[in-house]
């Protein structure tokens, strides 16, 4: 199975959140690699679903840009500010996945179409919090630092071609951070 790939043109006037909550399908969604300078990256596991590792991701608000919604999920997952990191890349396809009928909310959420963004991180281990903000239930339970083809290894096989894509696209870069100069 290949993550579905959707072109930024493909999406009519180029409005992501809008169009998928007019679609009613697809939730437009960001997700965030952060990775370290020896090319590891940061895996948050489930507090829901314990042995289950995932990179940070979230939902666009409406009129949201992708890169200050990667911030922002970034920072109410992590507790990371922007000061922590700096963009060092950006998938350059929309990838999307299907949930399967019975792990859906209702039959207008069939899944999500994510756009991905790769940050350096800048900061310690002491500056990662899981704590939620105010208001909003806890995601996670620890983190770790993973190299990325093994944490796609482990994926929920949904959201496995999104993960493995990822690799494709990142794993000569994050080899070539951990590489002595």
């Amino acid at each position: 199975m290949l993550a579905r790939r959707v072109r930024l043109a493909d999406v009519p006037e180029h409005d992501y959140s809008r169009a998928a909550m007019t679609s009613q399908t697809f939730r437009a969604n960001v997700g965030i690699a952060v990775a370290r300078a020896d090319g590891l990256v940061l895996a948050l596991e489930r507090i829901d679903q314990p042995d289950r590792w995932q990179m940070p991701q979230g939902g666009l608000n409406v009129g949201e840009e992708p890169n200050d919604a990667a911030l922002r999920e970034l920072q109410e997952e992590t507790g990371l500010k922007p000061e922590h990191v700096e963009l060092a890349a950006e998938h350059p396809d929309w990838l999307a996945y299907e949930l399967p009928p019975g792990r859906r909310r209702n039959e207008r959420a069939r899944g999500q179409v994510q756009k991905w963004f790769l940050f350096r991180f800048l900061g310690t281990d002491d500056d990662v919090d899981l704590t939620p903000p105010k208001g909003q239930r806890q995601e996670f339970r620890d983190f770790r630092w993973m190299d990325l083809a093994e944490l796609a290894e482990g994926m929920w096989e949904v959201k496995r071609p999104i993960y493995d894509a990822l690799v494709e696209e990142w794993a000569e870069r994050l080899k070539e951070w951990a590489e002595p100069i």
